[in-house]
């Protein structure tokens, strides 16, 4: 008698792999897309702290991010803005590339950023990220009291 596995045990085994390959994508997909958004978190606190730093010298809060009326924050490594970048999300307010927002290597749109601004009393600072593919954005604020607000959630 020959030893071995038949050619329908052997399709079982596929089967049963591929549908916990099925089961494990979605799950990877989601943790990749909760990493960045941590990413998120951190760089709206640093603009938070930027924006507190200008305030207390200038009794404002700053207009832009970088620049000569800028809160003196860019990301790490600042590149350009695109593909070329270490970070993911857009950042920002609306204006400028480089001086008002810095764009990450998910090239979402700055027109994303729209409810962001600064004045003397407050602030609103906004990141936007198509974290899961091009289905939906992740949007995320921040403001003078350190509250960070999900806009809109892409990871539901």
């Amino acid at each position: 008698m020959k030893s071995g596995f038949t050619l329908i045990e052997l399709m079982v085994v596929v089967a049963i792999v591929v549908f916990l390959t099925m089961l494990a994508i979605p799950n990877f997909t989601r943790f990749l897309a909760k990493a960045k958004r941590t990413e998120a978190y951190a760089n709206l606190h640093a603009l938070y702290m930027a924006q507190k730093a200008y305030w207390a010298e200038h009794g404002t809060y700053a207009p832009a991010l970088a620049g000569p009326q800028g809160a003196g924050w860019q990301p790490e490594g600042y590149k350009g803005g695109g593909l070329q970048e270490n970070f993911y999300y857009t950042y920002g307010l609306p204006g400028t590339e480089g001086t008002h927002y810095f764009t990450g290597k998910l090239n979402t749109p700055a027109s994303l950023l729209s409810g962001g601004y600064a004045n003397k009393d407050s602030f609103v600072i906004m990141a936007a990220g198509y974290i899961n593919g091009e289905k939906k954005p992740d949007i995320l604020s921040i403001n003078q009291d350190n509250k960070i607000t999900i806009v809109q959630d892409a990871l539901l």
